[in-house]
């Protein structure tokens, strides 16, 4: 009886270690925007996810024909980024049970917000930016 029970114990270790190595992991991949405007991969870099856009549903400026580029971005130099390729979000490390402490870029406003992230089942992303005490809420949907 005995050995069985630290078997069972054993297995309820190993199990919930596993699934929470993998949790941490699994905002990696590609993500639809809210807006359905807008695809951003999530990857792991050092121990810290990022995101960066890799698909626009209006990839071209209208004006110029050419790839949209970081127009509104605040630093004059970076302006002429393709958006393609962005990163858009960044330092985000995994902690009690969301990812925490990291950046998201706004490329339509120029504005860098702080950011919190966490799943709602395993297709849907919620991302939090705040500004201070204000914060915006969207839902992106797992691309497969």
């Amino acid at each position: 009886m005995h050995k069985l029970l630290g078997i069972g114990i054993w297995l309820i270790v190993f199990v919930n270690t596993g699934l929470s190595q993998s949790y941490d992991k699994s905002i990696k991949g590609v993500w639809l925007s809210e807006d359905k405007r807008c695809k951003a991969e999530i990857y792991e870099k050092n121990g810290k996810f990022y995101g960066k856009i890799t698909w626009l549903f209006e990839q071209n400026d209208p004006k110029t024909g050419k790839p949209k580029l970081d127009t509104n971005n605040p630093d004059a130099s970076k302006r002429n980024r393709p958006l393609i390729g962005l990163t858009v979000l960044w330092d985000f490390t995994y902690k009690d049970g969301y990812w925490q402490n990291g950046y998201i870029y706004n490329p339509r406003s120029g504005n860098v917000y702080d950011c919190d992230v966490w799943l709602e089942g395993k297709d849907v992303l919620v991302l939090r930016g705040y500004w201070g005490v204000i914060y915006h809420t969207e839902k992106w949907t797992r691309v497969k």
